[in-house]
């Protein structure tokens, strides 16, 4: 499936908030820890990680709630408390979006899944790579480049 190379668009459930991305993600990911277990209501969250520049808030004013900095900021509607995106002061270059609430999220399909040491022991993924914690740092360079070179299969 593919996604708009140009813009993707996407809402809180309300409506209240939008937001738009200009580029491709980077990653997709699918987030087994217990913190994102409680913040989704679900087994995991999934997050499409966009470069910072290519990511605008359109409409509305998210606010923070969930965890707050130093090491996280999760933004969240103000009216139906939906969670939006989060931002990594140590990635200060890319912003996690929970890619389901693009208004065509039917490629969010997760390329890695982290923290599966704390995952429910029913839970599959299709994600091509599988991590207890995250990635070690001299992998995350190879992930991006192997999921762009396969990222017509993830959209």
């Amino acid at each position: 499936m593919n996604t708009p190379q140009s813009r993707l668009e996407g809402t809180c459930r309300c409506g209240q908030v939008r937001f738009e991305v200009s580029a491709p993600p980077v990653i997709t990911s699918a987030c087994h820890c217990r913190g994102c277990q409680r913040m989704a209501s679900s087994a995991y969250s999934l997050t499409a990680i966009f470069p910072a520049p290519a990511f605008t808030v359109t409409a509305g004013e998210p606010v923070k709630g969930g965890l707050q900095g130093p090491d996280l900021d999760h933004f969240f509607c103000p009216s139906c408390k939906t969670w939006m995106f989060t931002r990594i002061p140590a990635l200060e270059g890319l912003v996690n979006v929970r890619p389901t609430l693009l208004d065509d999220p039917a490629w969010t399909r997760p390329f890695m899944e982290t923290m599966t040491s704390e995952k429910l022991s029913w839970v599959e993924t299709p994600a091509r790579h599988s991590y207890e914690g995250f990635p070690p740092p001299e992998e995350f360079l190879p992930l991006l480049e192997e999921f762009a070179r396969h990222q017509v299969d993830y959209r």
